[in-house]
């Protein structure tokens, strides 16, 4: 049974650490253009900027994350020395609720720059967004680092309160499983505040479309701005799914978490990664910028026996 463990655990970190690392070369690469062309011309626009931050983010939500599961996986005692665990997990929730937060941003940029009100709320939001999208990052970043204060505080405030004095292993050990509610809970607001801004931004790009093409029902000529519609509503439906995909990852891990099921947690594991991923990737074809310098640095890109076929 050991040996069987032993074995599941290991194909569960090696699955985990491909996911992991793919995700930390795609959102090096994403960062790595930005900040070669924000050097170059000196400026990035805002939608460079929130990509900048996103990129940053996740490529150190995927390292501790990957930290976090291999100390789980190979060295599961090691998390209960104090303050590893503590430090940890709290550094994760700090990352994971900006990234979630920051893609959020992303949504709420899209919508505002492309939808077609004339309501003067949204014209003043049009007109403002590059000066107000710095203050939303600040923003997203603050309540993450809320988010990650508030984690530590209630990991050591639980850690006192169930001190034994002696280091029972058994008590700290049902101590983990108590407190994985209370911050899963946590993290849970950030996922449902940014699953809901990615919603409405959906809904509001959706009615616009409509109302758009209602109007230009009888003009036979194509129009750029249902085609910026429709592009918007790729890029937001892609985070839909991604984000209905890393919410049932996150309901899985509590269940599993609780009930120790092993093929529960296999699906937790692969599905977690999963978003950063995906997404990542999606937004590096969504720009023609990352698109052309992927593209360029690709080997086959080039190949005459390629092109010939």
């Amino acid at each position: 049974k050991q040996s069987n463990d032993t074995s599941y655990g290991a194909t569960i970190l090696a699955i985990v650490t491909l996911e992991v690392f793919a995700g930390m070369w795609i959102n090096t690469f994403i960062v790595s253009v930005l900040c070669v062309a924000w050097i170059k011309k000196k400026t990035l626009d805002s939608n460079a900027k929130i990509l900048l931050l996103l990129g940053c983010s996740r490529l150190w939500y995927l390292v501790f994350s990957w930290l976090y599961s291999f100390l789980l996986i190979i060295y599961p005692h090691f998390l209960y020395v104090q303050p590893t665990y503590t430090v940890i997990i709290s550094i994760m929730s700090f990352f994971e609720c900006s990234h979630l937060w920051v893609s959020a941003c992303l949504c709420g940029f899209y919508c505002v720059k492309i939808v077609n009100f004339r309501n003067s709320f949204f014209i003043y939001l049009k007109v403002k967004i590059d000066r107000i999208v710095p203050w939303l990052l600040v923003g997203s970043l603050l309540l993450a680092l809320a988010i990650g204060i508030l984690v530590y505080s209630i990991d050591i405030k639980e850690n006192c309160n169930n001190s034994t004095g002696e280091g029972n292993f058994s008590k700290m050990s049902i101590h983990k499983d108590d407190g994985f509610f209370h911050i899963y809970s946590i993290v849970g607001f950030g996922f449902v505040t940014s699953f809901m801004a990615v919603i409405f931004s959906a809904l509001l790009l959706l009615f616009s479309l409509w109302r758009h093409k209602r109007n230009m029902q009888t003009n036979s000529m194509k129009d750029l701005s249902v085609d910026a519609h429709i592009k918007a509503m790729k890029s937001i439906l892609s985070f839909l799914v991604m984000y209905s995909i890393n919410f049932i990852s996150l309901i899985l891990s509590l269940i599993s978490s609780m009930k120790k099921e092993n093929p529960m947690m296999f699906l937790t594991y692969m599905f977690q990664y999963v978003f950063p991923v995906v997404h990542s990737l999606l937004l590096i074809f969504s720009n023609p910028k990352l698109e052309e310098t992927l593209l360029s640095i690709l080997p086959c890109v080039n190949c005459k026996v390629c092109l010939r076929q």
